[in-house]
């Protein structure tokens, strides 16, 4: 017997405790999402742009098999599709079988919002939205013409097939785009890069610039007729394994729950820019509507009270190699021959060092669909009831 199995009653038990967030959200249209940012987010993109496949044992707890995911299952946002009983989005790259009739998903894996114009930057990521945006409406208009005709020539066939297979179908009409939401999760691999090669005191004094493109990112979007914005700010990056295992670190760098000071002073003051830029947006972006959400504090709580949420070893990869405290080793990640991997991820918080197990992601998702870490309050369903 899989073992494995062992850890889904916990995980159930986590679940249901937090199911008043997790009944489905009513919304009043067709829910559509466009999804910015990295590996938190990317549902399969490293794999359909570089055709590069995150293996086993990612994907072992819901999927059964890797699905571009870096976790043992579902990501964050897939928790909030579900939520609004929407199929999970299909990264803009997917080449075979793309169903973009929810959105799309430009994350991947791996991105940052600098340096600019390189796969798959911040501002890249928004160019491939401006392309999509530009061309679906169009194809839908031509798809539409297509039906028209096949109809009035009483043809004896599949109409709906035939645009399918030309990829008439599932996309995103003008209005949609104009009501959809869009997500902004990014900044990650900006701080945690730039403490391999600077300073504390150069890092902070880089944080402006990698805000700025967050705000430009916005406001192209917004330009383009995007009004829903919904923005998550960056974790704690001093409690992932990764980064407590390769950094140089002193007695006096640790907080009372074994997290790196330094690294998520550096993440709180991201946090402070950001949510200034997105007050700002706010009075400066007409008939825009941009929630904040504090991830951070979400995360954080995580690791602060670990036992209390059922998971042990909060600072310990559940797939990796070393052993305790963090087993991590840079030369033998997840996946890599020689890893090793925990029997019940539901019980870790750290996938492999540096994601979320499913079990984490779904408390997190859990918390953001409650409002209380969102400024303003707002139901993560209300775009779609507008």
């Amino acid at each position: 017997m899989d073992t494995r199995a062992n850890g889904f009653p916990l995980l159930l038990a986590i679940l249901c405790s937090f199911l008043p967030f997790f009944v489905q959200s009513q919304c009043n249209r067709n829910p559509v999402m466009f999804t910015f940012g990295d590996s938190n987010t990317d549902t399969g993109a490293y794999f359909s742009g570089l055709g590069m496949i995150f293996g086993a044992p990612n994907g072992r707890t819901y999927f059964n098999r890797p699905t571009g995911r870096l976790c043992d299952g579902r990501l964050v946002i897939d928790f909030l599709c579900e939520n609004l009983n929407s199929e999970y989005l299909t990264p803009y790259l997917e080449p075979l079988g793309a169903n973009f009739r929810y959105g799309a998903n430009f994350a991947f894996s791996g991105a940052a919002t600098s340096p600019r114009y390189k796969p798959f930057s911040l501002d890249v990521q928004v160019l491939q939205f401006l392309h999509f945006r530009n061309r679906s409406p169009e194809l839908l208009s031509l798809g539409r013409y297509i039906l028209i005709y096949i109809e009035s020539k009483a043809c004896n066939i599949n109409a709906s097939l035939i645009l399918s297979g030309l990829g008439y179908k599932d996309l995103v009409g003008e209005e949609e785009f104009k009501d959809a939401l869009y997500i902004m999760d990014i900044g990650q691999n900006d701080l945690a890069g730039s403490f391999e090669y600077l300073s504390y005191k150069e890092v902070i004094k880089k944080i402006p610039s990698i805000v700025d493109e967050i705000d430009y990112a916005i406001q192209g979007i917004y330009q383009h007729g995007g009004r829903n914005f919904w923005v998550h700010n960056t974790g704690p990056l001093g409690c992932l394994p990764r980064v407590l295992s390769i950094t140089e670190k002193k007695e006096n760098d640790f907080d009372e729950h074994g997290c790196l000071k330094p690294l998520n002073e550096a993440a709180k003051e991201f946090n402070k820019q950001m949510k200034a830029v997105c007050e700002e947006l706010r009075s400066e972006l007409e008939d825009a509507t941009i929630v904040y959400v504090d991830i951070y504090s979400i995360k954080y709580d995580l690791f602060a009270n670990a036992s209390t949420y059922g998971f042990e070893n909060p600072l310990m990869a559940c797939c990796g190699y070393g052993g305790a405290p963090y087993n991590y080793n840079k030369n033998i990640t997840c996946g890599a021959r020689g890893h090793n991997v925990c029997e019940m991820g539901s019980k870790y918080i750290s996938w492999d060092g540096v994601h979320y197990t499913e079990a984490a992601n779904a408390i997190v998702a859990s918390k953001i669909l409650s409002t209380n870490f969102s400024a303003p309050q707002i139901k993560f369903n209300s775009f779609c009831n507008k």
